[in-house]
């Protein structure tokens, strides 16, 4: 299988999986009057399907006992099970976050969500796998938190008059936040304990069981949406085919994203790899600002915090980074 050779290889996967991570919700934002409950469908089977491509191509190269079929032979089935509920816990995590957008904005949701998923995650996934200068890597996830709340404080300045925000939103938005940063260490456990899984095999296991959470939990929020009416699987089968597709790269993109991070993990450690890859919501606000025009006429003070949140995110990324070569 390939695996980087170099930090700088490992570092430049991780901010592609950055720009993955990033970048995918654009694919929702181009449908047209389809529920995201739906398109979620066509997203799952993506990210699993892409996981599957990318592990037999750049999963099996050279061969050996490496390779994705040869891994997955001989991993630990306990490792399996660890990525697929890693799966399961990122797509719970995931559906609440977009949840929580809906009831509380951008500005709330984002950064109280991937602020308490970057400490929970980093901190669990170090635990796990104590790779990397400790106190470098604290001092990158308090960068990247700090960037995480500029990030809010820009939207927040940006968006006019104030919008309530309910408790139920709060509690939505903590649970997504707690959730998003267990995944990380199911993932840690299946790549290090006893005969483990490779990268390319846990993106498998781990794409698969989001894949499969989603007859529990999607179904459940079709059911019974935490905003907007209950909706059917009409819906799905009467959409277009480049809603469809729509969601199908999606999920290409976020499973580009999830492989790459994975991988370099590998060579990086999971915690490292984990923090770098949650600098998401900088690129999201790039988007935000070339492709979607969101800060056009914005005031003085919505710039300003949206320039200092690109400076802590890149201070953040050369602490995370000093932190592997320092470890």
């Amino acid at each position: 299988m390939y695996t980087p050779h170099s930090f700088s290889i490992a570092l430049l996967m991780i901010i592609t999986s950055t720009v993955c991570w990033a970048s995918w919700a654009n694919a929702f934002k181009l449908v047209k009057n389809y529920r995201f409950e739906l398109f979620y469908w066509d997203y799952a089977i993506g990210i699993f399907v892409i996981s599957l491509i990318l592990g037999h191509t750049m999963g099996s190269m050279y061969g050996g006992p490496a390779s994705l079929r040869e891994n997955i032979h001989s991993a630990d089935g306990s490792n399996m099970i660890s990525a697929l509920i890693g799966g399961g816990v990122f797509n719970l995590a995931n559906l609440l976050l977009v949840a929580g957008i809906d009831l509380a904005g951008m500005a709330v949701a984002f950064p109280l969500s991937i602020g308490i998923a970057l400490v929970v995650g980093v901190v669990l996934s170090y635990a796990l796998q104590p790779k990397g200068n400790a106190m470098l890597l604290a001092l990158g996830v308090l960068l990247a938190l700090i960037a995480v709340i500029l990030d809010g404080k820009a939207y927040s300045a940006l968006s006019s008059g104030g919008r309530s925000v309910s408790r139920k939103a709060y509690v939505v938005c903590i649970i997504s936040g707690i959730l998003m940063g267990l995944w990380a260490p199911f993932v840690t456990r299946s790549m290090t304990s006893g005969a483990a899984l490779g990268p390319y095999s846990t993106s498998v296991f781990f794409t698969l069981g989001a894949l499969l959470s989603c007859f529990i939990f999607n179904i459940y929020l079709m059911k019974k949406p935490l905003s907007g009416a209950p909706v059917n699987f009409g819906g799905y089968f009467h959409a277009s085919a480049g809603n469809h597709l729509l969601g199908l790269v999606g999920g290409f993109i976020w499973g580009i994203g999830t492989v790459f991070n994975l991988v370099a993990a590998s060579f990086t450690g999971v915690a490292i790899s984990y923090a770098i890859g949650q600098a998401s919501p900088m690129v999201a606000a790039l988007w935000g600002v070339f492709a979607w025009h969101e800060f056009r006429g914005a005031s003085p003070k919505a710039r300003t915090f949206l320039a200092l949140m690109f400076l802590f995110y890149i201070l953040a990324i050369i602490a995370v980074a000093r932190a592997n070569t320092a470890g």
